[in-house]
């Protein structure tokens, strides 16, 4: 006849290296979750930096397209422009009626 405490502690031993092997398993999960998290956030970083240098340069190139406008771009804004301030000093006119 088998003691009945020995069984019992043959099923605790049995549980325990089941918890052990589980927590092993999950502790090398998590180091792998830590290591892509590292490497998300190290690219998220790049891309970051990536995207204020394209904005930059955007933001350059805006400016010297604004500069190299040709004189007939110039004379035409400046006829808007005129035509604008005409339309205000009538509402002006108005208003002070």
């Amino acid at each position: 006849m088998v003691n009945p405490n020995i069984d019992l502690v043959v099923k605790l031993e049995e549980k325990i290296d089941q918890l052990v092997d589980r927590y092993r398993a999950q502790k090398e999960e998590n180091r792998l979750l830590r290591d892509r998290i590292s490497e998300l956030t190290n690219q998220l970083d790049e891309a970051g930096s990536s995207y204020t240098e394209l904005e930059s340069s955007f933001n350059k190139l805006k400016i010297a397209k604004t500069l190299e406008a040709s004189s007939e771009d110039v004379r035409e804004t400046k006829v808007k422009i005129n035509q604008i301030v005409r339309e205000i000093d009538k509402c002006i006119a108005l208003l002070n009626r």
